[in-house]
């Protein structure tokens, strides 16, 4: 699936001139030039990370890098000696969902001692792993929704908390999986569904209001995107979907808002120990600011929601892709 939402940018927004000069100072002091890039993978969000790796190939060639791309399969094997034999100076992570964003590729990339891009083993981990995430951001003062995990059986026999609530798996990514039960829904929620996500589930309170997000990139907020769809809220089509939702940024909305929201945003990826870019997502109710969760591996297709934000702060996508090479780390 191409992701085609569409987006309204104001031309007035200024530029994130820090974030711009640690892109120019990685781009002066250019010392990588074999890159390897994984995308595709084994998770519900292949096809964009297929379209993720697929972009970021196009914009590191056009950067100068000499690059390979490798589909990635549950044949290790390969893909380890795949690596040794290209022997990339850093490897461009595109995964998107299990196994490429949760520590799992993190790990081997560890172990090979490749230096990767975008956060490292037990930050993607924790970001991955919602329940986690939920425990340590409250522990640091950061306001999440209602909520708690429980059995498929449970929310069948009787609804968990008070309706409206928000269903999600515990560990994937692009709303995948996730629902919105409501005052008007007839039936429990799974009593005639598939659901291939495991057999415990987070459910959290429905946040009523407007939906931001906000992308982080070596602790510097790039800018506020506010997200609009009609549909019934932000899920896996309205992300990818041509015309599934209207990104308008920067989010016009008030100074002290608009700065907060970064705030949060900061503080949320340096609560993980990310690092490199990532992007949190979050609801305001009209008072008070929701985390909902943080992505570590955030979409790098043409539309997506992070390379808007940095090309408004003045950083073009081969840029910024160079800035994610040049400094790609490994866990030691």
């Amino acid at each position: 699936m191409t992701a085609a939402s569409f987006s309204t940018v104001s031309a007035s927004a200024p530029h994130n001139e820090a974030a711009k000069a640690l892109v120019a100072d990685a781009k002066a002091h250019r010392r990588r030039r074999k890159v390897a890039v994984l995308l595709g993978g084994l998770s519900a969000e292949r096809e964009v990370s297929l379209n993720s790796g697929a972009n970021a190939v196009q914009a590191l060639e056009q950067a100068g890098y000499a690059v390979k791309a490798i589909d990635v399969s549950r044949d290790i094997p390969t893909l380890v000696r795949d690596l040794q034999k290209i022997g990339p100076d850093a490897v461009f992570n595109a995964l998107h969902g299990r196994y490429g964003e949760d520590g799992c590729m993190q790990g081997i990339l560890n172990i090979l001692g490749l230096p990767y891009t975008h956060s490292g083993l037990l930050a993607s981990g924790l970001a991955m792993d919602k329940p986690s995430a939920r425990r340590l951001f409250a522990e640091h003062g950061l306001r999440v929704a209602e909520g708690k995990v429980v059995t498929r059986e449970e929310i069948m026999v009787a609804d968990p908390m008070r309706r409206p609530y928000v269903v999600k798996p515990l560990n994937e990514g692009s709303s995948v999986g996730v629902a919105i039960v409501r005052e008007s829904d007839n039936a429990r929620y799974f009593a005639n569904s598939e659901w291939p996500y495991g057999d415990q589930v987070l459910v959290e309170s429905y946040i009523p209001g407007r939906e931001f997000t906000v992308a982080v990139m070596d602790g510097h907020a790039l800018g506020v995107t506010e997200i609009h769809t009609d549909r019934t809220f932000y899920d896996y089509d309205a992300k990818y979907a041509a015309g599934g939702s209207v990104h308008t940024l920067p989010a016009q909305i008030d100074p002290e808002l608009y700065t907060a929201c970064q705030r949060v945003a900061i503080q949320a990826h340096q609560t993980l120990g990310c690092r490199g870019i990532s992007r949190a997502d979050l609801r305001f109710d009209g008072k008070d600011i929701y985390l909902l969760e943080v992505n570590t591996q955030p979409g790098m297709t043409r539309t997506s929601l992070v390379p808007e934000q940095a090309d408004l702060a003045g950083i073009p996508f081969p840029d910024l892709c160079t800035w994610l090479v040049e400094t790609a780390e490994c866990d030691t």
